[in-house]
């Protein structure tokens, strides 16, 4: 007996429409995608970025920023305890000395010559008037004489330690006031050490504020950059699955008119995440390298 087999055929229009689609996804996917095209790329650093790690790096500025200002602190350091050195030598009971005049003793002797003139002359006086008056030799001359001489004696003796006491003096306040120009000299060369470190101090925080300024400029403006990349690549990737897509909406159609279901259909095509992003993913912590990058720097300067 025979058996008869009854098949149901679809519709004519849908087996040229599957015909149809058949030809055109063999044709489709005969050739490979140039992913080339779409590939993810990363935007490269900005050159605000590019300055930010050369001052933060160890050829840029940054670091070490402070040490010219801690040499010439040293430096004054240095030059204030040699003034404040010199100051400790012109004090003392024997500071005068060095400011004594060389020619004091020269001024005494020719003053102590013309003072022992003059004495001479009023010793000659007295003989004079003792012979006018008939006691030339007497008793009366000698005692005049003799008065005369304790009284020039003591005068000059006076006369000698009053010229002693004004070189003294003279020499003594020289002496003070070498005294106070050194040690005025020794403590502004100590305020302009304190100066020159507390700069040292500031060129780090002054630098980190540069860099944290360009860091985070350069960074919007890679991200900017980024953004048209990506933009660029999203728009290639779009038009080389074109052809895919609508192929795809295509079958979906086909197969819901042969199965009388509606169907829906759903893009392969969906946005892939920012190479940015995947790049840089330490994002979150570079504001913070960029902001505390000279802190270790900053405490040494101190």
């Amino acid at each position: 007996m025979a058996v008869q087999q009854t098949q149901a055929l679809p519709p004519q229009y849908v087996e040229d429409l599957q015909k149809d689609y058949g030809k055109q996804l063999t044709a489709t996917t005969a050739a490979p995608l140039d992913t080339s095209k779409f590939a993810p790329t990363v935007a490269g650093q900005d050159t605000l970025q590019q300055q930010a790690a050369a001052m933060a790096g160890t050829q840029g500025q940054g670091i070490g920023a402070f040490q010219p200002y801690l040499t010439q602190a040293g430096a004054y350091d240095t030059a204030a305890a040699g003034a404040l050195g010199t100051a400790g030598g012109l004090s003392g009971s024997q500071a005068y000395q060095g400011f004594m005049s060389p020619y004091q003793q020269d001024i005494i002797d020719a003053t102590l010559s013309e003072y022992d003139t003059q004495a001479a002359a009023g010793m000659t006086g007295i003989g004079q008037q003792a012979a006018m008056s008939g006691n030339l030799g007497g008793g009366r001359e000698g005692v005049m004489r003799s008065q005369y001489q304790n009284k020039s004696d003591m005068n000059r003796a006076l006369l000698q330690s009053g010229l002693l006491q004004q070189g003294f003096t003279q020499a003594n306040q020289l002496a003070n006031q070498a005294f106070g120009q050194q040690m005025n000299l020794g403590q502004a060369q100590q305020g302009l050490s304190q100066n020159q470190q507390g700069l040292a101090g500031l060129a780090p925080s002054l630098y980190q504020g540069d860099i944290s300024t360009l860091g985070s400029v350069g960074s919007a403006q890679q991200a900017q950059a980024q953004a048209q990349l990506d933009a660029t690549r999203e728009a290639n990737r779009l038009e080389a699955y074109e052809p895919y897509e609508r192929l795809g909406y295509q079958g979906q159609g086909i197969a819901s008119i042969a199965s009388g279901a509606p169907g829906q259909y759903q893009s392969q095509v969906t946005p892939n995440p920012s190479p940015l992003q995947s790049a840089l993913g330490i994002g979150s912590t570079l504001s913070g390298i960029y902001g505390n990058v000279m802190g270790p720097y900053r405490n040494q300067s101190n």
